[in-house]
């Protein structure tokens, strides 16, 4: 049956769309408490959904920039542990050469030299074990850490050092042939060599600040940024489920006249 072909009075006409203005206020009420948001969608207000839309985005961005600065730190970390043990390496060096040229002993400085020998090769080793994740900062490796929500908005490169024994000037070849006089001038090389480690040491954890500075800064950004989203889009759950029961209540009410306008029509049946 066609809508026309149904007589509706006057009074349950209006009581009908009472009652379905009602329902529908029920069903968006209904959903802001679901979902927490009072605008879901940008029927509901596009204007705060496209600004919030777009805070939440840049607060995503900025989210993604904090793991990569967690991977660098976690990279200098790498070096700067690198760096400690080829300091105790080349002090163990040090020591050696000493003990060599305190004796005119030829057997006891080959002791020396093979037990220098070893030190020096591992603090190549040592050097190029000190990397993370593919890259290492004693290798001559170079880290380049975003900061901004675009690329190349804001960033930081920090560039490696050669931190094997060759690198420091330390290497057996370049120190000690095996003669005291060498091994005497080998505890000069040690010290240049030590003194380099304590500047990269000292570039590393400045460099490190920075990183965590902005790390920082980058978490209460994105705190900003979704507080911001949120004041735009979520909804009072106290004022809904005010809005809630009022609703309900409204929703028997118009029931209850809807009934009531429909006695007139019924009695015309008592006629018959």
């Amino acid at each position: 049956m066609a809508i026309n072909d149904i007589s509706l009075t006057s009074g349950m006409r209006n009581n009908l769309l009472a009652l379905q203005q009602t329902s529908s206020a029920v069903s968006q009420t209904q959903q802001r408490l679901s979902s927490g948001k009072k605008v879901n969608s940008a029927l509901d207000n596009p204007t705060n959904f496209f600004a919030a839309q777009s805070e939440t985005q840049r607060a995503s961005d900025l989210n993604d920039r904090k793991d990569g600065m967690s991977e660098a730190v976690q990279t200098i970390q790498a070096a700067n542990a690198g760096i400690t043990g080829i300091t105790a390496l080349i002090q163990s060096a040090k020591g050696l050469a000493s003990q060599a040229a305190s004796t005119n002993d030829t057997t006891a400085q080959a002791t020396y030299y093979s037990q220098f020998l070893s030190i020096t090769s591992q603090i190549t080793t040592l050097a190029s074990d000190s990397g993370y994740r593919g890259t290492n900062l004693l290798t001559n490796g170079t880290l380049s850490i975003e900061f901004g929500q675009k690329t190349g908005d804001s960033n930081l490169t920090i560039s490696g050092v050669n931190g094997s024994a060759a690198g420091l000037g330390v290497s057996a070849s370049a120190t000690w042939v095996g003669s005291t006089a060498d091994a005497t001038s080998t505890s000069a090389f040690m010290d240049n060599a030590l003194s380099t480690l304590r500047s990269n040491a000292s570039t590393l954890a400045s460099n490190l600040s920075v990183i965590t500075t902005r790390q920082d800064f980058t978490t209460s950004m994105i705190n900003t940024l979704q507080t911001g989203a949120d004041n735009l889009t979520l909804a009072d759950m106290n004022q809904e489920s005010a809005n809630m029961l009022a609703l309900q209540t409204r929703q028997s009410l118009g029931t209850t006249a809807l009934s009531l306008s429909s006695q007139a029509a019924q009695s015309v049946l008592k006629l018959f």
